[in-house]
């Protein structure tokens, strides 16, 4: 069915104080609406600073549940102004069990439930190891999983259906394609991406073009829009140089043009999408048709050689 759709997407700077981020936050999607997006997308972890610069046992106690504080703010606000959220936060599932995930809350308010991040990196200054139980069965509010295929998952929202992956799941043509094939209209990466400052003037510009030339193959690939939401900013970490957070969010169509695209500042990104270029990016490459699907047993290996 032909439908269109507006998306925003939230480019911030963040503080140390979280509350001062949820308020900020609820602001920029005050102004997207206003602005006709009817699906707003926050960034990675977007009420706390980036902690998994250190491995510091304290930083546990910045998670919270799903449902909880930030997310019950949000269901008042997606309800008041009819517009889908994505809001990604340090899940506190249970004792001892931490995720890197993002609550998924229809224009009504309700809740649909919650992706939590499959692929989890360790890194210099991106210690998540440490932090983040990888995703694995998402289940929405009456425990089922409908439309969902080993972690990954799609939600039927008011305005279109969603896929949401996680930052370093970005990387992984895997589950953009899983997602695709679960019939998302849109894949939604919110992220927390940046430069170690020492390696920004040799590699810096390189990075960036990498990171997006990916994710525009996945939506060429697939024939998928897709939205990358970023953070901004230098974060600093005692006995470290800190990240710079790179931003350059952007929206791709399912041809891999960009539609929309911002700087390295804070920016609220708003783009149209056409569910009817998506037919018609499919017909003419039918890459999803002419997959062989037989033959890719040997994927399932980590290594071949």
């Amino acid at each position: 069915m032909h439908r269109t759709f507006t998306v925003g997407l939230i480019q911030a700077a963040v503080e140390a104080d979280a509350t001062a981020n949820v308020r900020a936050a609820v602001a920029h999607v005050r102004e997207a609406a206003a602005r006709g997006a009817q699906i707003v997308c926050l960034q990675e972890l977007f009420n706390s600073l980036y902690f998994c610069k250190a491995q510091k046992g304290e930083r546990f106690d910045l998670a919270e549940p799903i449902p909880g504080p930030a997310t019950d703010i949000m269901r008042a606000l997606a309800r008041e102004l009819s517009v889908v959220l994505i809001v990604p936060l340090f899940e506190r599932q249970a004792a001892g069990v931490y995720r890197n995930s993002a609550a998924i809350i229809d224009a009504d308010g309700t809740m649909l439930g919650v992706y939590r991040k499959m692929h989890i990196p360790d890194d210099p200054l991106f210690y998540e190891k440490y932090y983040f139980t990888p995703g694995d069965a998402t289940q929405d509010e009456r425990g089922t999983t409908p439309g969902a295929a080993n972690g990954f998952r799609v939600w039927e929202t008011r305005y279109a259906r969603i896929g949401v992956l996680i930052c370093w799941d970005q990387w992984y043509p895997e589950a953009a394609r899983i997602t695709s094939l679960l019939g998302a209209d849109i894949l939604f990466y919110p992220t927390a991406i940046g430069w170690h400052p020492s390696e920004k003037q040799e590699f810096g510009p390189a990075q960036v073009e990498a990171w997006r030339t990916v994710q525009r193959g996945h939506a060429i690939a697939n024939g998928i829009y897709v939205a990358a939401t970023n953070r901004v900013g230098h974060e600093p970490e005692p006995g470290t140089d800190g990240l710079e957070f790179f931003g350059h969010s952007f929206v791709s169509d399912p041809f891999g043009r960009v539609i929309a695209d911002a700087g390295t500042s804070p920016e609220i990104l708003i783009a149209q999408c056409d569910t009817a270029v998506l037919e018609d990016t499919r017909r003419n490459w039918p890459f999803l048709r002419d997959r062989r699907i037989d033959a890719y047993g040997p994927i399932l290996q980590r290594c071949l050689g």
